[in-house]
């Protein structure tokens, strides 16, 4: 009922940036949560982002003070800031987005590639 398309991932060197996009679209009233998880080869997956309909968000403390998740206006759109990048953040990146209070169904997107280069 919820499509999750991203956008903006890539190779980048280390100290780089990148700027994530996630636009949900269909049943998206109800959203209340939206972010992202990263999952790199041999780990387990992890949430990075997480922001909530209030706007509080919150972040892995692996990329706090370099990474700032941000919702667009119409909430339902997320962005994800990523500054000063290291090649440890290289990974998949996952949108995903909780629709529903009481009973909460997650969505997913489809992930994008985020490689950064030493």
């Amino acid at each position: 009922q919820v499509q999750l398309v991203e956008s903006g991932g890539g190779l980048v060197q280390a100290g780089g940036s990148l700027r994530l996009s996630c636009a949900a679209s269909g049943s998206i009233n109800n959203i209340n949560a939206m972010g992202w998880y990263r999952q790199a080869p041999g780990k387990q997956r992890e949430l990075v982002a997480g922001i909530i309909s209030d706007g509080s968000a919150n972040y892995a403390d692996s990329v706090k003070g370099r990474f700032t998740i941000s919702r667009g206006d119409a909430k339902n759109t997320v962005y994800l800031q990523m500054n000063s990048l290291k090649p440890e953040d290289t990974a998949v990146y996952y949108c995903y987005a909780n629709r529903g209070y009481t009973y909460t169904t997650r969505y997913w997107g489809q992930g994008t590639q985020v490689t950064v280069s030493s």
